[in-house]
């Protein structure tokens, strides 16, 4: 569905849900709309409606009909590598995304360390990512068959972004390295809501020093092993009741980093204000798709 979202064009939701894990939990604004507006509704269930691993087969075709290329937020109403999903359900989304190459798909979550077993073991199993994914996924095998999608891909696949949510440095140091463990065509960390000063979020390789900004300083870079760096930031304040204070500078230092290893920034500040020193910061990584 459309969105507000910023950085993205559309949202897309085949699985809703998810449970606090953490201190940029406490407003969440998916459970929040869960349990008013949508309660009952929607697919919603009545009794839980932010219940992890709800699935919502009417969803499921929709990037495979959407014509024109799009950025994609995948489950932006729960976390996908929540426990409650099955590995089967995470198969098939990433097998409609393998199928649908004009679109970009952004997963984001506060767990990596499922998102990692996921993708690790896919791409030790060649044979699983070019058929198996699509064995999965309720409606969706039947429309891929019927449009006659070719799945066989280049692995990491170059339209699937992955992405850790951080809201202050503890989980910014836990987070991220598992993040950087996991092959992918952009790494992007989610600095929203931002609640205390966070530095120090890999945006150069830790083996060589590598940085976007070096490319043709540090020619090297592809012998030494590392696991590389974060390709896009973004950062912003919470919103809505009880919304905890973001302070600019913070939001300043994260931008001064990025600006300084030339990894792109998008500024998301809050509902009222999304100037940051007077101009919006709407960076995004660029990707060229294979």
């Amino acid at each position: 569905m459309s969105t507000k979202i910023e950085w993205c064009d559309e949202t897309w939701n085949p699985v809703t849900g998810c449970h606090p894990i953490s201190e940029g939990c406490q407003n969440c604004y998916a459970r929040r709309m869960a349990e008013t507006r949508l309660r009952g509704r929607c697919g919603y269930p009545q009794d839980d409606p932010f219940c992890p691993g709800t699935v919502h087969a009417d969803q499921w075709n929709k990037p495979i009909r959407w014509k024109k290329k799009r950025r994609i937020f995948v489950c932006s109403m729960g976390d996908l590598f929540h426990d409650s999903v099955s590995p089967d359900l995470i198969y098939a989304i990433i097998g409609i995304a393998a199928a649908t190459q004009r679109h970009d798909f952004l997963l984001l979550t506060k767990r990596p360390y499922q998102m990692a077993s996921i993708f690790n073991y896919l791409g030790r199993m060649e044979s699983l990512r070019r058929t198996d994914i699509l064995t999965h996924g309720i409606n969706a095998k039947k429309c891929l068959y019927e449009s006659k999608i070719v799945t066989e891909r280049r692995w990491p696949l170059p339209n699937v972004w992955l992405g850790v949510s951080v809201e202050n440095q503890a989980y910014a140091d836990e987070r991220v390295p598992i993040l950087l463990s996991i092959p992918a065509a952009v790494r992007f960390v989610s600095v929203e809501p931002m609640l205390e000063p966070i530095d120090a979020i890999q945006l150069r390789c830790r083996d060589c020093g590598y940085s976007q900004r070096d490319e043709d300083i540090h020619w090297d870079h592809h012998l030494c092993g590392g696991d590389g760096w974060i390709n896009w930031v973004i950062c912003g304040s919470e919103n809505g009741p009880g919304a905890r204070p973001m302070d600019l500078d913070w939001a300043r230092n994260l931008r001064d980093q990025c600006v300084d290893v030339g990894v792109p920034f998008f500024y998301k500040g809050n509902k009222r204000d999304r100037l940051l020193d007077g101009r919006t910061w709407e960076q995004f990584p660029e990707v060229t798709l294979g």
